[in-house]
């Protein structure tokens, strides 16, 4: 995936109760195990505002949503992913930062096509964990549009 941005006053404040600093690589990884992902194969560097991610992710999906558990915390602007090893490689979700006034039907129709608001599940299929409650989506969050199935295409 390389470089992911992120906003970094957006997320889960999981460190520090001041201005907004990224947490320490043992408070990411506990981050990311609190999410059901394993994180004895993976080294995490905080320099400042950026995550360095390297080592292995058992499947893309998973690699993603771990990016995202730790993209998705107050303080982190970027995770570089370039050394991040994926087990099961797959097709690739798109990236997608919340924007104020955005709506999980909203976010659907523009990825997926005018009418298909209704695959707006997909979305939340894909964003479970680490976002916990997909009805609260907030400005700033970073989502990820996976690529429909096939015949979930064809079938609009």
């Amino acid at each position: 995936m390389g470089l992911v941005t992120f906003i970094k006053d957006a997320g889960a404040k999981i460190f520090g109760k001041g201005e907004a600093q990224a947490a320490t690589p043992a408070a990411l990884k506990e981050e990311v195990q609190s999410h059901g992902f394993a994180a004895d194969k993976l080294n995490i560097d905080v320099q400042g505002d950026k995550v360095k991610l390297s080592g292995q992710a058992m499947s893309q999906e998973e690699a993603e949503k771990i990016i995202l558990s730790i993209g998705n915390t107050v303080g982190v602007a970027e995770v570089d992913t370039s050394e991040l090893k994926v087990e099961k490689p797959a097709p690739q979700s798109k990236m997608y930062t919340v924007q104020k006034g955005d709506t999980l039907w909203k976010i659907a129709e523009m990825h997926y096509g005018k009418g298909q608001g209704a695959k707006y599940t997909e979305i939340v299929k894909a964003n479970t964990p680490p976002v916990k409650d997909p009805n609260l989506i907030q400005p700033g969050w970073v989502l990820r549009i996976p690529p429909l199935p096939e015949a979930s295409t064809k079938q609009a």
